[in-house]
């Protein structure tokens, strides 16, 4: 039994609106990860937990994905802590003549809900092409939004920043480093698309270290430890609570679409993009750049990061129950195209480049292929393709695929893709 596209996203906008102030999926016990069976392949996803294949597209909605969200914050990611209340947005400031008059600058602080939850500084730059609301891309960066410009308006990040961000110093931004990535950020070239950028820093939510949290887990009392229990903390669940937030932000600006949110990162922020859009609906599109191992490339792979080495140099990441794969991921209940499917029937990108083995570009192609099955159940395309693209020519098919040459990294050319994979799903060519 299928139901067409129309009936599918009018039933996923009514979910989505439900859960729009939280992000918790159903309440479930399931069993140590100690005695779940060995699955070499990657698990169907159309099969429930206990066997019984998926019958109708409303058995998937009703009882499949909320099962696969409930399995993946139990055995690996955590939960993503709920909205402790109204997202208020204050303007810090506003500036119609930036880009020499081409677009307006907003920077705004999102008070969160809670006195001792996160404040997230989100920078705002909207075309002024008189086109109406605009599509949006929302992006997680690593430096702070004053890396992304060197307009000295832009508040320097107020968190703790890697020392490896350019003009940071003993991990706090100094002057030198403004406009330290605007090459990376095309912002001209964004706005002349007719596209809308929002940036925040991923150091607003929590600062990305083993060693501590003086974010959002150090704002809420959890078993998992707030601050001083690395193992189980779970930051990259953080960081999708941070995605959410501006999307409850941005849903209710007059200048954006609400219909056409994507979420964007590169690396482990790309990996931060794709959970935010599994897990709420209102994200209408997921571009998680490069993000490999815990993202977008299968845990069961044998190319590049393992479950093992992440969970090893990157405790924080994820919480204790995915430690307990580090040495047989085929245990693991579901893999990363099940993540994929949980955004069906919206579109996905993966973009990737041919020397960053470390994030097991093929594999990642092969998630695409597995994910494919549940967008046809759906009644829509999956990904086009049956092999891996040459280099630099986009499958542009509703699973999108993407591979350059090149190294780990984000470019003004990559972006030069998303708007064109953006522009393919959302029909925005002669914006």
């Amino acid at each position: 039994m299928h139901i067409s596209l129309a009936r599918l996203c009018a039933f996923l906008t009514v979910v989505s609106l439900a859960a729009s102030c939280t992000t918790q999926p159903m309440t479930r016990a399931f069993p140590d990860a100690s005695t779940l069976p060995p699955q070499a392949p990657p698990p169907d996803p159309l099969v429930m937990f206990d066997g019984r294949r998926v019958s109708s597209p409303s058995q998937w909605l009703r009882e499949r994905r909320p099962e696969l969200k409930a399995l993946f914050e139990h055995y690996m990611y955590g939960s993503i802590p709920p909205r402790p209340g109204p997202v208020t947005a204050h303007v810090v400031a506003e500036h119609r003549g930036f880009l020499e008059g081409r677009a307006t600058l907003r920077l705004l602080t999102l008070d969160t809900g809670s006195p001792k939850a996160p404040h997230i500084d989100l920078m705002l730059v909207l075309p002024n092409n008189g086109r109406g609301p605009a599509p949006v891309f929302l992006a997680m960066n690593f430096c702070g939004n004053h890396a992304l410009t060197s307009d000295p308006r832009v508040p320097l990040a107020r968190g703790w920043l890697y020392d490896s961000c350019k003009g940071c110093v003993n991990h706090r931004a100094t002057e030198a480093a403004r406009g330290a990535q605007a090459a990376d950020w095309p912002l001209e070239e964004i706005i002349g698309r007719g596209y809308a950028l929002a940036a925040f820093s991923s150091a607003d939510i929590d600062s990305d270290r083993a060693t501590v949290s003086d974010g959002l887990f150090a704002s809420i009392a959890t078993d998992r430890g707030p601050g001083n229990n690395p193992t189980n903390r779970g930051t990259i669940a953080a960081w999708a609570w941070g995605f959410h937030r501006c999307v409850d932000y941005l849903t209710t600006a007059r200048e954006i679409d609400a219909t056409r949110i994507a979420a964007l990162g590169h690396s482990r922020n790309g990996k931060t993009a794709l959970l935010a859009a599994a897990f709420d609906e209102r994200i209408a599109l997921a571009i998680p750049h490069q993000a490999g191992c815990g993202g977008t490339a299968p845990s069961r792979g044998t190319v590049g990061e393992s479950v093992k080495r992440i969970n090893t140099a990157f405790p924080h990441w994820f919480n204790g129950e995915f430690k307990k794969f580090n040495e047989d991921p085929t245990r693991l209940p579901f893999d990363q195209h099940c993540l994929v499917a949980l955004c069906a029937p919206r579109p996905v990108l993966f973009s990737n480049a041919q020397e960053d083995q470390w994030a097991n570009p093929s594999g990642q192609f092969e998630m695409l292929r597995a994910a494919d099955p549940v967008y046809r159940f759906l009644s829509v395309e999956g990904i086009s393709a049956t092999e891996p693209p040459p280099p630099r020519r986009l499958i542009d098919s509703r699973l999108g695929y993407y591979i350059r040459e090149g190294k780990h990294s984000m470019t003004a050319d990559d972006w030069k893709i998303f708007m064109n994979f953006a522009d393919r799903q959302w029909g925005n060519r002669g914006r």
